[in-house]
C-alpha cells in the first residue's frame, strides 16, 4: 500500500483528510467539489424528463414523485454521474419499498448509476455531504489511477483504491488516512479513557451477499454484556467509487458508531446484547454458501471471534488507551 508526504515518508506532510473544507464549497445546499457539482434533495423528474423506454405510465408516475437525496453531476452534462439515497431499513413501510422499485427500474432504464445505504443511524442531513463528498473523492481518484483494480494487479506500493492510501492521521501514527471510521476508532478510545466504555476497540466485518447488498458490521462494548451495534447495507446499481462495497460499508457502520459515542450524552444509546450478538454472528455463519466470498468472511470473522475484549479485527489495531487521541471531531 502506498504512503503519501514527501518522499513517501508519511510523517514529514499532513494528509487532508476527506470532506475538508478546503475541498469543496457550499452555497445553498449545492456543493460543488473538484469539478463536480452535487444537489441535495432531487426529484427524479428533475433528472429523467420523460418517461424511459421499457417502462408503464403506471410506473412513470409513481417514480417520477419519488426523491434522491444527492444527485452528483461531473462537468456540466445533463444527465447526473450517479445519486446517492439513503434508507431507514427500520422504517420501511410496502408502499415505500413499492415507490424505490419503481424508481430503481427507470434508473435501469435510462442507465443511471445508483449508490444505496441502508443505516439506521446515518441519515442524509447530519452525515451525506460527508459521505458524498467523500464518495466523489473516491472516484476521482479511480478516475486519475485507471482503476487499477479493475485493469489487474497494482504496480508494487500503489494502493488499490482511495481507501488504501497510507499516510499520516491526526493523532500522528500511519494509517488509512481514507478510512471513514477513523473518528469513531479514535472516540472509542476517548471514552475509555474516561471510563465510559469498557473497551477502546470498535470490532467490525464485512461480507457480501450473492445477488444482494454488501453488508458492514461494527461493534463497540459499552458496559459487561452490552454493545452499541451498528450494520450497514450497501446496494450498488451499475454503480462503482473504486472502494470495495463491503469495506464501504464496514467503514460506514463504524463511523455509526461514532455517531452514536458523540450523542451518547444527549440520546441513551440502544444496547445490544453481546450473547445475542454471538448468535448472529454464528447464523452467518451457517449462511456461508449465501455470501459471495465465503472464505474471506470466515478469514474475517475468525478475526473477531469474541464480541468484547480479545481477538480483534484486522481493521481496528490494538491501540495505547493510556494517551488521548488528537481526533475530537464527531464523524459527520
Amino acid at each position: 500500500m502506498a504512503h503519501t508526504g514527501s518522499d513517501g515518508d508519511p510523517s514529514s506532510s499532513p494528509i487532508r483528510l476527506p470532506g475538508d473544507p478546503g475541498d469543496s464549497t457550499t452555497v445553498g445546499g449545492i456543493i460543488e467539489r473538484g469539478g463536480w457539482i452535487a444537489r441535495p434533495d432531487q426529484r427524479l423528474s428533475q433528472i429523467v424528463s420523460r418517461r424511459p423506454g421499457g417502462i408503464t405510465t403506471n410506473q412513470w408516475n409513481s417514480a417520477s414523485r419519488t426523491r434522491f437525496d444527492f444527485a452528483v453531476w461531473d462537468d456540466g452534462g445533463e444527465m447526473p454521474a450517479f445519486v446517492v439515497e439513503f434508507a431507514d431499513p427500520t422504517g420501511q413501510t410496502p408502499e415505500m419499498q413499492r415507490s424505490d422499485r419503481m424508481k430503481h427500474a427507470v434508473c435501469e432504464a435510462v442507465g443511471l448509476e445508483l449508490l444505496r445505504i441502508e443505516s439506521s443511524t446515518l441519515r442524509p442531513a447530519v452525515h451525506g455531504r460527508r459521505i458524498v463528498a467523500y464518495v466523489i473523492d473516491a472516484r476521482a481518484f479511480r478516475d486519475a489511477t485507471a482503476d487499477p483494480a479493475e485493469a489487474g494487479d497494482p504496480l508494487p506500493g500503489e494502493p488499490l483504491s482511495y481507501r488504501d492510501i497510507v499516510g499520516r492521521l491526526p493523532d500522528g501514527r500511519s494509517g488509512h488516512v481514507n478510512d471513514l471510521g477513523t473518528v469513531a476508532r479514535a472516540a472509542a478510545v476517548d471514552a475509555y479513557v474516561n471510563r465510559e466504555v469498557t473497551d477502546p476497540i470498535v470490532r467490525s466485518l464485512h461480507l457480501g451477499w450473492k445477488n444482494g447488498p454488501a453488508e458492514g458490521w461494527a461493534w463497540l462494548q459499552v458496559r459487561d454484556g452490552a454493545v452499541i451495534f451498528e450494520r450497514v447495507r450497501i446496494w450498488q446499481h451499475r454503480f462503482s467509487c473504486g472502494v470495495e462495497p463491503g469495506q464501504l460499508a464496514e467503514d460506514l457502520a463504524t463511523a455509526a458508531v461514532g455517531e452514536r459515542l458523540r450523542t451518547r450524552h444527549t440520546a441513551e444509546p440502544v444496547l445490544r446484547d453481546r450473547a445475542h450478538l454471538g448468535r448472529e454472528l454464528d447464523e452467518l455463519r451457517r449462511r456461508r454458501d449465501e455470501l459471495e466470498n465465503p472464505f474471506a468472511f470466515d478469514h474475517r470473522a475468525g478475526s473477531v471471534r469474541e464480541v468484547g475484549p480479545g481477538p480483534v479485527s484486522e481493521l481496528a489495531p490494538p491501540v495505547r488507551p493510556a494517551a488521548r487521541p488528537a481526533v475530537s471531531a464527531a464523524p459527520g
